[in-house]
């Protein structure tokens, strides 16, 4: 696997409309697991972890509350997940999720993004094939036998597990996120997530040069500007700064 979910691009700026965008991206993700799920979080592992995320990219505590009560109380507001595929700048594989209550104008939005920096959108499976759908956790530790152990005993499937820098990683298929979410916090009682989240590895990566890459930005950048996105994946590989 490499270290590969490291490749993914996001633009987290520091400035208000940035995190009013993280804010409220981290909402809809709460608001949506909590009414599927519900509001339990020791029922709802992928709640739990989303809000332990949330936090740790400093989403203020009234922002996910709301975002939990607003589903406790029945609100009849619904989004649906949407996917979107396709060629960015460098011919680099993109794919893009979106959580929104409206498909016609998020499609519109999101094709505009791709049509704008001269990109390309394909049909669903276009480009999903060269990913793989995996469930990463990273935690800090040196016995991956340890791990892998616990993760087997749950009846776990492991993709792969790494160890460096006193740093374990662990890869599962994403159907797996809760089963070794909860194996790991029953067998490790102070483990301390530092990545936690299911994400599309690239099998492949595509350089990203010349021209390319100020227009891989702008591509990125009107996806992120976009209220209904919530994830890009690429394997465009960029220089080094």
């Amino acid at each position: 696997m490499g270290r590969a979910y490291q490749n993914r691009k996001e633009s987290m700026a520091k400035t208000a409309a940035a995190k009013t965008k993280v804010y409220s991206k981290y909402g809809r993700e709460i608001y949506m697991s909590a009414k599927s799920g519900g509001t339990d979080t020791d029922g709802n592992l992928a709640l739990r972890g989303l809000i332990e995320r949330a936090k740790k990219d400093q989403v203020p505590s009234h922002v996910i509350e709301k975002a939990i009560e607003k589903a406790r109380g029945g609100a009849t507001e619904d989004y649906s997940p949407a996917r979107y595929e396709g060629y960015g700048p460098g011919n680099c594989m993109v794919i893009v999720d979106c959580l929104t209550d409206n498909p016609n104008r998020t499609f519109g939005d999101v094709r505009l993004a791709f049509t704008k920096t001269k990109c390309k959108i394909g049909t669903p499976g276009t480009v999903a094939h060269m990913f793989d759908h995996s469930a990463i956790f990273v935690f800090k530790g040196e016995d991956e036998d340890a791990v892998l152990e616990a993760l087997m005993e749950a009846d776990v499937d492991v993709t792969d597990i790494e160890n460096e820098d006193g740093r374990i990683t662990v890869f599962t298929p994403n159907t797996e996120y809760a089963k070794a979410r909860q194996a790991l916090t029953d067998a490790f009682a102070d483990i301390d997530f530092e990545v936690d989240e299911i994400q599309f590895l690239p099998k492949t990566t595509t350089p990203v040069e010349g021209d390319d890459i100020p227009m891989f930005e702008k591509f990125c950048d009107m996806l992120n500007e976009l209220d209904d996105v919530q994830n890009i994946f690429h394997n465009a590989e960029l220089p080094e700064q």
